[in-house]
Formats: structure tokens, C-alpha cells, sequence
């Protein structure tokens, strides 16, 4: 091609509002040395073999955040690992209900996130039996399964259930699962729908790898149960906490069902509003005092675990093309997928742009100078992240109108 036709198409382009992207991708290794530790703690070190390279956004010469310190930040425990496990899920949400007991009632809690993992398996096995095998039975669920465990079981602080067996320094869940899934698939086999027996074998192989969840303990001279700990002592109602969604599948200003694997009891409670006013509840909140919990899609190229950064590559969509269609034709055709929940605990403005900072218990976090945390541009919130948690005072007064 000669340099006129170059220049007439660029030309072109100007008069017709489309820049060319500034964007550049690279190929980067797919090595993460902190999964790979987490693998060798559970003895499994023989299964880590990244390979080939993943093609990134280069994020060489941008301005970015760099420390979680130029942030403003709400109360929080510092990030910890969820392991070789599918449990962000509870990671997340544990670490979001903990923000707000100190928001409230400005206590400092450590809550346990493997209590509700625990309990969690049990009410998808008694679903499977329900269903007769066609109920998912999974790692992963969603955030507003805390609400569900806390109220049917209650929450126990870490101290008295960690879910780690003594000398364990990662959890690790695979070899679990493994033989809680092959034990359903042969009960499925063979018809044996005896649903406490089901449940109590469930049990008993969590119990060995996790140990038994506790039924009484002490917090502060003062004995509890699970429910009475939350009720009495961390004083957390969560009826008083909304999902908010965004997708065009389903109309807005409806509750409707989350359609994805994970949301494998079929809550169909999620407000489902349009992309603005879902950025609006959720800007509002994290600038007016409140955390928030997030879930969506986190395999973008704009994910880079050196610069702890999640951002949209120009090269994929520019920034002023981000709306509802784009949000819906990627979650329809399968590349924003459901894969993550993460907490949302401060926010700050670079250059008039929002950014976010998030406490994450994937690997990855763990990968840069800030261990446990990212940095999320509003663009890869607005077109990648599907549902969030807020409490009721900030989202009440845009839900007057769902049917």
C-alpha cells in the first residue's frame, strides 16, 4: 500500500470520528510464582506447567496507579489467599461483610470464609439429590450466597474455623471436590437417593480435609453458636443488602434471575437497571462511604498482574463505545463470562479518570508490589463486571420503581 492511500484512509477516519488506537499489545508470560508456591505448599507442584505466552495490553508509558496508598480506602482486613480453590465467592463477600460490621458498629472482625464454603457444599448436594443429579455441582457460586448461609447456618469468626487442617498453609480444595463429585456421580448412577446418608458422606469427607465447623464458641468470655454470634455480636442484618445487575437479556427495572452457572440456586432477586444507573449506584456508593462487592469477567488483555492493572485495551473497544450493547454482545457471545468476585474498598481520580482499588484472593494479586490488591479502571467496571452488593441506603432510592 502507498503512502496516498495511507493517508487518505487515516483521513478518512478523522472526518469520520474513528481514531486509530494508541494501544499496543505484547506477549507476556503466563508464569505466576505465587500460585506456583501455593501448588508446592499442597504437595501438587508436579501440575503447574504454564505454557506459551498471553497476549497483554502494553502498559509501558501509561499513566497509572501504582500503590494502593493513593487511594482512599475504607476499613479492611489485609487481603488473604483463597488458594488452590474456587471460593472467591465467599473470599469476597466475607471481606465485604466484615468492611461493613466496622462501618456500622465499628468492630474489627475476622470472619470465616471456609464456614460458609462448607455449609455452601452441603446445600448444593442436597439440591443435587433434589434434582436428581441435574443440579450444578461446583466451587464457584455467587455473593449473595453468604446471605443465604449466614441466614440458614450463621457465620463463625476464623479463629474458630479456618478450614485448614494443622500445618497447612494454603487451602486446597481439588482433591475435595474430586471425591465429593465422583461419590455423587455414583450415587446418580445408581439411584441411591437416600438424602441424609448423601449429606452425612458430603460431611464426612469435608471434615477430613477441612476439618468439622464448630458448633459453640467463645468470643470475649462469651459464648455463641454461628447464629447467635451473628445476631448478638456482629449485628449484621442481611436482608438489608441488594444485588444489582446490568444486562439487556432481561428487562430492566425487574428483579430478575442471574442466568449463570454459578447462581446454581436460581435467585432470580438481582435488580436488573441500565448500565448508566448501574455506575451511578455503584460510584455513588464507593465515593460516599460504602465498600462494594463485584463479580464479572477478569481474563481481559487489559490484565496485567506485574502492574497490578485491569483496564480495557483500546485495541478491543475505545472507551467512548463502551455502552449496554457492547456490555451485552460479550457476555452473549461468551467472552465476559462469570469467573470472579472481588471487593471494591477504595477509589481515587488519575488524570479526571476513575480508578478503583480492589482486594482480590486470586493468585495474581499476589503477583506485584501491592499483594493481595489491583487497580480497575471505571471503563473495565462499566463493560466487564455484571453485578455488585451494596447496602439498601444507597440503593434503595433508584429500586422505588422495580415491579
Amino acid at each position: 500500500m502507498g503512502n496516498t492511500c495511507k493517508l487518505l484512509i487515516i483521513l478518512t477516519l478523522l472526518l469520520t470520528g474513528i481514531t486509530l488506537s494508541q494501544d499496543k499489545g505484547v506477549f507476556k508470560s503466563k508464569e505466576n510464582p505465587f500460585y506456583k508456591e501455593i501448588l508446592e505448599s499442597l504437595g501438587k507442584a508436579d501440575t503447574y506447567n504454564p505454557t506459551g505466552k498471553a497476549f497483554k495490553l502494553d502498559m509501558s508509558g501509561k499513566t497509572l496507579p501504582t500503590f494502593k496508598d493513593q487511594f482512599t480506602t475504607y476499613w479492611h482486613n489485609d487481603p488473604v489467599s483463597q488458594g488452590n480453590t474456587g471460593t472467591c465467592w465467599s473470599f469476597s463477600t466475607t471481606s465485604y461483610f466484615e468492611s461493613e460490621v466496622y462501618r456500622i458498629h465499628g468492630k474489627e472482625v475476622k470472619l470465616s470464609e471456609m464456614f460458609t464454603a462448607y455449609w455452601e457444599y452441603v446445600e448444593k448436594a442436597k439440591e443435587y439429590v433434589k434434582t436428581r443429579g441435574e443440579s450444578l455441582f461446583a466451587e464457584g457460586s455467587e455473593a449473595n450466597a453468604l446471605k443465604r448461609i449466614y441466614k440458614q447456618y450463621g457465620v463463625v469468626p476464623l479463629s474458630a474455623y479456618t478450614g485448614k487442617l494443622e500445618g497447612e498453609k494454603h487451602h486446597g480444595h481439588s482433591t475435595m471436590y474430586k471425591e465429593m463429585n465422583t461419590y455423587l456421580k455414583s450415587v446418580k448412577k445408581s439411584s441411591a437417593w437416600n438424602c441424609p446418608e448423601v449429606i452425612s458422606t458430603i460431611k464426612s469427607i469435608m471434615n477430613h480435609y477441612m476439618g468439622t465447623p464448630p458448633e459453640t464458641f467463645e468470643v470475649d468470655g462469651k459464648e455463641y453458636t454461628p447464629k447467635s454470634y451473628l445476631a448478638d455480636y456482629l449485628k449484621l442484618n442481611v436482608d438489608d443488602y441488594r444485588d444489582i445487575l446490568s444486562y439487556m437479556q432481561q428487562p430492566y427495572f425487574k428483579q430478575v434471575e442471574y442466568e449463570v452457572p454459578d447462581n446454581w440456586w436460581d435467585d432470580d432477586t438481582y435488580y436488573n437497571v441500565p448500565l448508566d444507573m448501574f455506575m451511578e449506584i455503584f460510584n455513588k456508593a464507593i465515593k460516599g462511604g460504602y465498600s462494594v462487592v463485584i463479580g464479572g469477567d477478569v481474563s481481559e488483555a487489559g490484565k496485567d498482574n506485574d502492574y497490578e492493572v485491569l483496564m480495557i485495551a483500546e485495541f478491543d473497544i475505545p472507551s467512548e463505545y463502551i455502552d449496554e450493547n457492547a456490555r451485552q454482545f460479550r457476555f452473549s457471545n461468551g467472552t465476559t463470562t462469570d469467573d470472579h468476585g472481588i471487593h471494591v474498598v477504595g477509589y481515587t481520580e488519575l488524570d479526571g479518570q476513575n480508578w478503583y482499588l480492589i482486594k482480590d484472593s486470586g493468585a495474581g494479586a499476589f503477583a506485584g508490589n501491592n499483594k493481595g490488591y489491583f487497580f480497575y479502571h471505571e471503563d473495565y467496571v462499566k463493560l466487564k463486571i455484571m453485578d455488585f452488593m451494596v447496602h439498601k441506603d444507597i440503593a434503595d432510592e433508584y429500586l422505588k420503581d422495580f415491579k
